[in-house]
């Protein structure tokens, strides 16, 4: 591992677009989005009563599939989620944002030398479909998200008698295939430290030393916005991330959750969610991204100098 790759890791909701993705399916069906989060919200406890634990953070993925059963969101599939995903309204300054950090890396003929490359990925607790239907979709390098299943696979241990499964004939979503909560996030991050979306032979806890890893800690840049992400920024700041936090520019409430985060010492900065060149998030994201491809850069030049032998010289008494 040449460990000559930069990793830019953002969140999704609330970081690259304002509020929740799942917008346009509320939208679509006609559901009022405040009665159904309401109703989440009360999940954790409601189950509590039945001696059942749930997660708090992605028992709202069984509720989508409660309500496609119930037929709230009829015929709700993967395939209307990544239509739904074009929907999707991003901040300003995205994706160009995405292209012009890649280039300040992968134009530079000092950086190129090396082959320093840069990678764009988003790790969110939302719907990976619907990222994928996205227009920033074909600007990432990996997306880790939630996902569902529409058709389980069945078994094939024989009973007497067999009884037709009510969601056979359909491709309505109907079990949780793979889930990211706010604590998990940071396995994804570890995958990406060590490889893993790109070896399929390493597993994420494989034991691979520092120096082989493919995307070193100190090579990532981590974004994200509030306090949901807190137990991230705290982990990967410790580990050596750069850390950076958004809020919306017209929330003071946003502003006021980020600026905590900076006092706690949970992150290294933070800034508005407008991305558009010029601005000071736009500025300080370019700022460190060049400061990453600076210390691989002296560090590969180090290691080709010191490799050198000295040549022969003329000897003279």
């Amino acid at each position: 591992m040449e460990q000559n790759v930069i990793a830019i890791i953002w969140d999704f909701d609330k970081t690259l677009i304002k509020g929740y993705m799942q917008r346009p399916i509320f939208e679509k069906y006609n559901v009022n989005e405040n009665l159904f989060w309401d109703e989440v919200n009360q999940l954790h406890d409601a189950y509590g009563k039945q001696g059942i634990k749930v997660n708090k953070e992605t028992i709202y993925l069984n509720h989508f599939i409660t309500c496609a059963n119930q037929g709230i969101f009829e015929n709700l599939n993967n395939d209307l989620l990544r239509k739904l995903g074009k929907e999707l309204e991003f901040y300003n300054g995205i994706p160009e944002i995405f292209v012009d950090l890649k280039n300040i890396v992968e134009k530079d003929d000092r950086y190129r030398k090396h082959d320093i490359s840069l990678e764009h990925y988003i790790v969110s607790t939302g719907l990976s479909e619907m990222i994928r239907g996205s227009k920033i979709s074909e600007f990432a390098d990996g997306i880790w998200g939630c996902e569902f299943i529409e058709t389980p696979i069945k078994s094939n241990i024989k009973i007497k008698e067999y009884k037709k499964d009510r969601v056979e004939d359909d491709r309505t979503i109907s079990q949780v295939g793979y889930t990211i909560d706010n604590t998990s996030k940071t396995r994804a991050i570890f995958e990406i430290n060590k490889g893993v979306n790109k070896f399929k032979e390493i597993d994420v806890n494989s034991n691979i030393p520092y120096n082989m890893r493919r995307v070193p800690i100190e090579n990532m840049i981590y974004i994200a916005d509030g306090p949901s992400d807190a137990p991230v920024f705290s982990v990967l700041k410790q580990k050596g991330v750069t850390t950076f936090a958004v809020y919306a520019e017209d929330s003071q409430k946003e502003f006021d959750q980020v600026e905590r985060l900076r006092i706690d010492g949970r992150i290294d900065m933070y800034g508005a969610a407008d991305y558009s060149k010029g601005t000071s998030t736009y500025r300080w994201l370019n700022k460190h991204v060049k400061n990453i491809a600076e210390k691989i850069y002296a560090r590969l030049e180090n290691r080709v100098l010191s490799s050198v032998s000295k040549p022969p010289e003329h000897i003279t008494d």
